[in-house]
């Protein structure tokens, strides 16, 4: 249409008014809407509408037609040419493009979501774009025994550039899951891991500071509730929803993160806490919880969590997503990363639930004095619990 109207505008104005160079914009639009071929066809039609062109207003022949029709062959041939050119690089980075996704979805293999009694949904977030995953990593593994072991960590930095220390966790807890029967052996062969291979998959050139990766390990068993286990090593608390109510998981002996110092495990630094049918572990890394909004304000998620139906782990994830985009514009500055676990009903057990920590806050009012504790005198279970009240935010 473009071709048409322009040469019948310049057939119409007659000699006076040359319309005709305006043909080379067919091909060079068509450019960048279609590839060669079509590319080419524009350019043929708009050579042969400026030799008709030449036809109705004084014949070939003429100097100013033929410096028109070469031009306009020598522009349109161009514009072809660099379109070929546009198709290879495209089609070369395609290529990279899918070789980069199917490595990143190896390294970071999906959950299945049923796992043993566990139905697990889970979400990822980088800070750059066209990448799957940075510095942040989470993983799932059977145990020896009936358990199911979950990994979650940071790596120092994000983006790409991380993803070298996120694959030596990765690989050693894939590796060491089935492979050690307590907690502790597994969180020592991971600082291990880390401690002997970090040099070498590190950026020193572009990153010469501290490399450190901080990660938290679970262990929860397919029929006992009551036993299941975590070990901190520097990672942000987990949390528990349970009855209506989330409860921060605060470890008594966090350990340093995994690289910065060598370390004894000792069966102090597990924290045993009560995972009944029905409840719920939110899993997240620092990129959740410290993302800002446009005015400064860290994003609260226990409180959101309190406030979401949690009537199922895809639901619940579904809502922390939205809230969490909403709350900063749209765009995280860091990788984040997100699990929703939930032991299914049908394992629970008649158990009375173990007291988890000793600070209830509710969101409606001042913390609820409480008790005195004697000093010197640890808890059975995981420390300083923050409790919150779901709908009464």
């Amino acid at each position: 249409m473009l071709i048409v109207t322009i040469a019948a505008l310049d057939i119409y104005t007659g000699r006076d008014i040359h319309l005709g160079p305006l043909l080379v914009i067919a091909p060079a639009l068509t450019a960048s809407l279609a590839g060669p071929r079509l590319t080419a066809l524009a350019g043929v039609l708009a050579v042969a509408a400026q030799v008709l062109i030449a036809v109705f207003l004084g014949g070939l022949t003429t100097p100013d037609h033929v410096a028109q029709i070469i031009a306009l062959t020598a522009l349109s041939a161009l514009v072809i040419f660099m379109r070929c050119v546009r198709e290879r690089r495209d089609r070369a980075l395609s290529r990279a493009r899918s070789v980069a996704e199917t490595a990143q979805r190896v390294l970071l293999r999906p959950p299945p979501r049923r796992i043993g009694p566990l139905q697990v949904a889970w979400l990822y977030m980088s800070a750059e774009d066209e990448a799957e995953i940075g510095g942040d990593l989470f993983a799932f593994a059977r145990a020896a025994h009936a358990a199911t072991r979950v990994v979650i960590g940071d790596v120092r930095g994000n983006g790409l550039a991380a993803i070298g220390e996120a694959s030596l966790v990765l690989g050693a807890f894939r590796e060491g899951a089935h492979r050690y029967a307590t907690l502790p052996g597994l969180v020592a062969a991971l600082g291990d891991s880390v401690s002997r291979n970090l040099e070498d998959v590190t950026d020193t050139e572009h990153d010469p500071g501290e490399h450190f990766i901080t990660c938290l390990v679970l262990e929860i068993p397919d029929d006992a509730p009551s036993a299941a286990e975590m070990i901190n090593c520097g990672h942000p608390p987990p949390l528990l929803v349970h009855d209506q109510q989330v409860t921060v998981l605060y470890a008594r002996q966090p350990l340093p993160p995994l690289g910065v110092c060598e370390r004894t495990i000792e069966d102090d630094h597990i924290d045993p806490f009560t995972f009944e049918g029905g409840d719920m572990l939110v899993l997240y890394t620092d990129g959740v919880i410290e993302a800002r909004s446009p005015s400064g304000a860290f994003y609260p998620l226990a409180e959101r969590v309190a406030s979401f139906p949690a009537t199922n782990p895809d639901t619940l994830l579904h809502h922390i997503h939205r809230d969490l985009l909403a709350h900063v514009g749209g765009h995280l500055a860091d990788d984040a990363a997100l699990l929703v676990i939930e032991r299914t009903p049908s394992h629970r057990p008649h158990l009375t639930p173990h007291p988890i920590g000793h600070h209830r806050h509710h969101l409606s009012g001042s913390p609820r004095p409480q008790a005195a504790e004697p000093k010197n005198q640890a808890p059975a279970t995981v420390s300083a619990a923050l409790r919150i009240r779901r709908g009464r935010a």
